[in-house]
């Protein structure tokens, strides 16, 4: 019988991963560009810690994220804390304690990142970057289009032009079932069918609003087709007011932004379940990945609120490549300053070599210093 080798050190959990040069600076550059068109927009950044006390962090909206939470006992209060799945509770914390007096409507906006238990088949990671904005004290059509609006315009600023934002109303079917009087009993199957885009489950679960669910789950795809279907459903009045709600979105994204792809899916719900109003996700084209995704939900004891959350890493991963900095080999003894501020990565050497060209190439130049001028190696 033999031991076992000891595990590499390079190996990691499940949805944990290095990211190595140059991905890591070009993440980095994306994320301030984001953060930078957020703050053009009035948003002020905020920097909740990684960590809180569970009862804290669980509340209001955070408790929708509490089967994600990875959780551990402080060693010095010795309660219980988690570790924050995603930002906007954090947010939305801070909005209704340290920032309760500020004037509303509060922009706020944040970058930083989370620790999920479990992936998912198209997220495998466990460690993901979030990037985002939170309105906060408002509740209005141009609150709702601003999130698009700016999320577009943000995500622009990196290179992403062809987009598509999927708008959505995850309250409708709970709304439709409560005002249609479907049974606790059904309520799931016809939750999971709709989920799975199960037209033929729809029916067999949906009751007197099999026709309805179906006609709406057939509809999603561009946003005039399904806003169209929406209005011919003939809806009570609570699902027709969230219905009117999300028409009039459109009508603000379009009257600012009239080439943006805005797609529908009216009984589309996904995600952490605290959203109340319209939602959105980000893709791009042909890919399956959400780049982002957020909406409109009720900040602390019942303020109105909306946000949106990019994510970075799907992000690079279909934006087009960052250029890295051109890096010249500078010799021992010399000074790069002037080759920095022409835009240069300096590598200084640091001890006197025999050829300076031949380590410039080892070390991944392009250039290297010589003799007072900057020289292809």
């Amino acid at each position: 019988m033999t031991d076992d080798p000891p595990p590499s050190p390079a190996l990691l959990p499940a949805g944990l991963r290095d990211l190595l040069p140059p991905a890591a600076a070009a993440e980095a550059q994306a994320v301030e560009a984001l953060m930078g068109c957020f703050a053009g927009h009035g948003y002020q950044r905020v920097k909740p810690p990684l960590l809180e006390f569970e009862d804290g962090l669980l509340t209001g909206t955070g408790a929708a994220t509490g089967e994600q939470v990875f959780r551990l006992m402080d060693p010095q209060s010795h309660r219980m804390m988690g570790l924050r799945a995603d930002i906007t509770p954090q947010v939305a914390r801070i909005a209704t304690t340290r920032l309760a007096a500020a004037p509303r409507p509060l922009r706020l906006c944040y970058a930083g990142q989370c620790l999920r238990v479990r992936a998912t088949q198209l997220a495998p990671d466990r460690q993901l970057a979030q990037a985002g904005i939170e309105l906060i004290g408002a509740d209005t059509p141009a609150a709702d289009a601003e999130m698009v609006l700016v999320g577009a315009e943000a995500l622009a600023a990196i290179g992403l032009n062809a987009l598509s934002f999927d708008l959505t109303l995850p309250p409708l079917v709970p709304t439709l079932m409560e005002e249609a009087g479907i049974a606790a009993a059904e309520r799931q199957p016809l939750a999971r069918a709709l989920d799975r885009k199960d037209a033929a489950a729809v029916a067999a679960h949906g009751g007197v609003l099999a026709k309805t669910l179906t006609d709406l789950l057939l509809a999603a795809g561009d946003a005039d087709g399904a806003l169209a279907a929406l209005a011919a459903a003939h809806l009570p009045p609570a699902s027709t007011a969230l219905a009117e709600r999300l028409a009039l979105t459109v009508v603000e994204i379009r009257q600012r932004s009239p080439k943006l792809r805005l797609t529908v899916d009216p009984v589309e719900f996904r995600g952490f379940r605290y959203h109340t109003g319209v939602a959105l996700t980000v893709y791009a084209p042909g890919r399956h990945e959400e780049l982002g995704n957020g909406g409109r939900y009720i900040c602390g004891e019942g303020e109105a609120a909306t946000g949106l959350t990019l994510y970075p890493d799907a992000i690079m991963r279909v934006a087009p490549a960052v250029p890295a900095k051109p890096r010249a080999y500078v010799p021992a003894g010399e000074d790069g300053a002037d080759l920095r501020r022409q835009g240069f990565a300096t590598i200084a050497g640091l001890a006197k070599v025999a050829d300076a060209r031949a380590e410039a190439r080892r070390l991944g130049c392009g250039h290297v210093w010589l003799n007072g001028a900057l020289v292809e190696v």
